[in-house]
């Protein structure tokens, strides 16, 4: 996967409209058949990690969080 951007297809981050309260960060819309399909490529045990993130535009965009932690000595 790399660095290269991973765009989460079939999902879309929107900011909140302006007369919005205080506590409405955005939302989400969701098109089911494109998600489900780009989830299951990109799932990992399971799961899919997703970054709500916003760009120098300002458009506000979904991206697949690659980060893992790194591997530790210690045994637990």
């Amino acid at each position: 996967m790399g660095d290269k951007n991973n765009f989460a297809s079939g999902i879309m981050f929107k900011l909140p409209r302006d007369n919005a309260p205080d506590f409405v960060k955005g939302s989400l819309s969701v098109k089911l058949d494109d998600f489900v399909a780009w989830a299951k490529n990109n799932a990992e045990n399971g799961w899919v990690n997703l970054d709500l993130k916003v760009g120098k535009s300002g458009k506000p965009y979904v991206e697949l969080n690659l980060w893992k932690p790194e591997k530790s000595n210690v045994p637990f």
